[in-house]
């Protein structure tokens, strides 16, 4: 243990083996004890601790690498070389280690589905993991076995899935493997329906993990499930969660829940979450969030309303939004000014000149996702103009009559445009 402890304050004061005589001297299960601390720190909030992780990674397996096969003979050091493999490790060195290695049935397997978890290669993994109960393992060893279990199971049988992250988090209380496991228990609940556990895990994770780095990812997934499930979600439950976050941090959440219920066009969900982050927004500087008052009228274009909307629209200060945002407000805008318009004069829109956009943000804007598309929405926006100005002379007695087709085909192609923000990779 003193060994352990000695390494642990080597690695925390960055003095991290210059030249590898250190690490060379250590025992394979020394050093992933070590790196399950590190671990342990990130789970805590320890920010300066997930490089550490990396660099730590890099140093076991250069000592792995170079190990004989009589090294693993000790029960700890195949295991430190299972729980290296399933924490990311090398797969080339992980091939070479196993294929020297005499191994019982289970351990055999164990290794090969590693193997192939390393190459990336989920599915030859996924059979081999599927047929493996965690519990049946060391107690460091199933954990991480289980979390790998549900990654590789997730798609194909989220049900399994999700049976597996329990598993992992009630192995491993209060580490990075709990803490990862509740985090990725969110799309699986969204996945399966399932309200109650998503209330549930947000909370759990809240609760423990808000410190953790990887916390930005559970807000992403928190976001995008509720969302996905604006249908049956509770809006309470959304205010439980935030209310155990910062002021800053709730107000976040509802700017991006909010985006995503204006883009989707959940009335419901965005009259709630708009509300919620202007009410956070005047709390932090007195003022409207130019994001949330965007989000709150984009979706709202009525004939009854149209004149409000657009004041609220043009009042917007576009230079404090992101430029996806702010070819969200020109489209917006552009269906504002038709919907005012009679028909007949729709070819007024198209003589607008397009703003320029200006790239500015706020501190905490975080949809750069989105900005690689500006060609393609300014494309979109140009051709929805022009097709209004294409459109025919219609006769003043039937303007009214044609008002609430024409105002349902104009908010179609503003959703067609949001589309293209909304889209977002691997989903």
């Amino acid at each position: 243990m003193r060994a352990v402890a000695r390494f642990a304050a080597i690695l925390f004061t960055g003095l991290v083996f210059e030249t590898g005589a250190q690490a060379a001297s250590m025992q394979p299960y020394q050093m992933v004890r070590s790196l399950q601390r590190v671990q342990d720190r990130i789970a805590g909030g320890d920010h300066a601790a997930l490089p550490m992780q990396q660099k730590l990674l890099g140093i076991i397996d250069n000592r792995i690498r170079k190990a004989d096969p009589e090294d693993f003979s000790d029960p700890r050091n195949l295991q430190a070389l299972l729980i290296y493999g399933l924490s990311g490790g090398n797969p080339k060195t992980l091939e070479l280690l196993f294929s020297k290695l005499t191994l019982g049935a289970q351990e055999t397997r164990l290794g090969e589905a590693i193997v192939r978890y390393a190459h990336g290669d989920f599915t030859a993994a996924r059979s081999m993991l599927q047929e493996i109960d965690p519990k049946s393992l060391p107690p460091e060893v199933g954990p991480p076995v289980a979390l790998v279990s549900a990654t590789v199971t997730a798609r194909d049988n989220p049900l399994f899935a999700i049976r597996m992250l329990d598993e992992a988090r009630l192995l491993s209380p209060g580490t990075l493997i709990e803490e990862a496991a509740l985090r990725r228990s969110i799309p699986l609940a969204a996945a399966l329906k399932d309200t109650q556990r998503l209330a549930r895990a947000s909370e759990q994770y809240v609760r423990r993990f808000l410190r953790s780095p990887y916390a930005t990812q559970f807000v992403d997934t928190f976001v995008a499930a509720v969302v996905e499930l604006h249908d049956t979600v509770d809006p309470s439950m959304v205010d439980e969660v935030t209310a155990q976050m910062s002021d800053e941090q709730a107000r976040i959440v509802y700017l991006r829940l909010a985006r995503k219920s204006a883009i989707e066009g959940y009335e419901r969900l965005l009259a709630f979450a708009s509300q919620k982050a202007m009410a956070y927004g005047r709390n932090a500087d007195g003022g409207n969030d130019p994001r949330a008052v965007l989000y709150a009228n984009m979706a709202s274009v009525s004939s009854d309303n149209v004149n409000e909307v657009l004041v609220a629209l043009t009042g917007i200060d576009r230079h404090r939004l992101s430029k996806a945002d702010q070819e969200l407000l020109d489209a917006s805008v552009a269906i504002a000014k038709a919907v005012l318009d009679e028909p007949r004069h729709t070819s007024a829109v198209a003589m607008d000149s397009e703003p320029e956009l200006v790239d500015a943000r706020l501190p905490d804007e975080e949809f750069s996702e989105h900005d690689n598309k500006s060609a393609e929405i300014a494309d979109s926006s140009t051709s929805l103009i022009a097709q209004e100005a294409a459109m025919p002379v219609v006769s003043g007695e039937t303007v009214h009559d044609e008002a609430d087709s024409y105002l349902k085909e104009m908010r179609s192609k503003l959703d067609d445009i949001d589309a293209l923000l909304g889209k977002e990779p691997g989903q």
